[in-house]
């Protein structure tokens, strides 16, 4: 996690320490907001309502996980000397919880569509947006793994990942918002579009996980 100039591993100080600390919550945090985005995916796209109790609870344990990191990363801050690497890697990581805090609610906000969508036929853009959904989850993946192994590159691989989000939403946006005699009500459609904004911005969000992962390496912001 941390280094000298020349890469060699030293031994991690008691602020490093606590940051490890910290960092290992924000992983673990990741990886609820992974598991709710997963069964998210299974309630939408499976139409399995029996995830939305578990999609529920992930959400408490999440804000839990996101209150009492940003209060340690407050009281590392305030209680210790950081140098400019510990500012970097305290900074980041609190802006980036923020980030997985939205995913975790989009993600249950997500679940509630599903179970609105519920008593409708399955739209015939369904495919489509799994796919985008997958993507997404994919891109998560990947901004948690830059936070494992620090990496410069993140940010800009994220981007053109989520260029390819962007380009899907704006596809499925137009064919949503130019159906013509829509058999039925109109509510699932404007569902639908809905949907596709909330992982669009799903998206966003791990990207910015990127970025700030980027930004611990060089001190650069995207």
């Amino acid at each position: 996690m941390f280094s000298t100039a020349s890469g060699a591993a030293t031994k991690p100080t008691a602020i490093e320490r606590k940051i490890k600390r910290v960092c290992q919550d924000v992983l673990r945090m990741g990886a609820l907001v992974e598991d709710s985005f997963r069964l998210t995916q299974q309630a939408l796209f499976a139409r399995d309502l029996s995830t939305i109790e578990r999609i529920n609870a992930l959400e408490d344990r999440i804000d839990e996980f996101y209150r009492q990191i940003e209060l340690d990363c407050v009281v590392t801050m305030t209680l210790n000397a950081p140098v400019a690497e510990n500012c970097r890697w305290l900074s980041a990581l609190m802006q980036l919880v923020r980030d997985l805090e939205r995913i975790g609610d989009y993600s249950q906000d997500l679940a509630d569509i599903a179970v609105r969508l519920f008593p409708y036929a399955p739209h015939p853009h369904l495919e489509e947006v799994e796919a985008m959904a997958r993507q997404t989850l994919t891109m998560l993946g990947m901004s948690l793994a830059a936070l494992v192994e620090p990496d410069p590159e993140a940010g800009a691989r994220l981007q053109a990942a989520d260029n390819v989000v962007d380009e899907a939403y704006d596809r499925l946006y137009g064919l949503l918002a130019t159906q013509r005699d829509v058999p039925g009500p109109i509510e699932p459609v404007l569902l639908m579009v809905l949907t596709i904004r909330h992982i669009e911005r799903m998206a966003d969000h791990a990207t910015n996980i990127a970025q700030r992962a980027s930004y611990i390496v060089t001190g650069h912001r995207s």
